[in-house]
């Protein structure tokens, strides 16, 4: 037997509601949320840079072809005259060239990549432009990349 008073103990809640577990999930999956749209506007800004480092690379690829062959290139043989979208036919070098510079930068830029080169008065400009609507969000844009060498074709 106990001797001595006899205590009640009052029951005390220890440990947590299931209010505030439900509110800590809200809070957690509004955080994950957050994060995923970040993941997805990193995802879409990456495509886009890789898209204007194959527009330079393709740029400079192009007058690296124009200087080894320098005397068509300051001819003027390698004007397009507008945007070339599409690979034009020929069987000489200035057109292999060409051809090969358009199927390049639709298979590494995509498929609406078009390219233009003007020289004139040895200052050659080679433009290349593509849809850039991935990497800007919900703007239909055309992003440009122009190079230009003056006196050094």
């Amino acid at each position: 037997m106990r001797k001595g008073p006899v205590k009640k103990f009052r029951s005390i809640s220890k440990g947590t509601s299931l209010i505030e577990v439900m509110v800590s999930v809200l809070i957690l999956s509004i955080g994950l949320l957050g994060i995923a749209a970040m993941q997805a506007t990193a995802l879409r800004n990456t495509q886009s840079s890789v898209e204007r480092t194959q527009a330079v690379i393709q740029s400079y690829s192009v007058m690296d072809a124009m200087r080894a062959n320098i005397i068509s290139a300051r001819a003027n043989a390698y004007n397009t005259g507008g945007w070339m979208c599409a690979a034009p036919g020929g069987t000489d070098l200035v057109s292999t060239d060409k051809a090969r510079w358009a199927a390049a930068m639709q298979s590494t830029i995509g498929t609406g990549a078009c390219g233009r080169i003007s020289c004139a008065s040895n200052v050659c400009t080679v433009d290349v432009r593509w849809d850039d609507a991935r990497g800007t969000a919900d703007v239909a844009d055309q992003a440009n990349y122009t190079i230009t060498t003056v006196g050094r074709l």
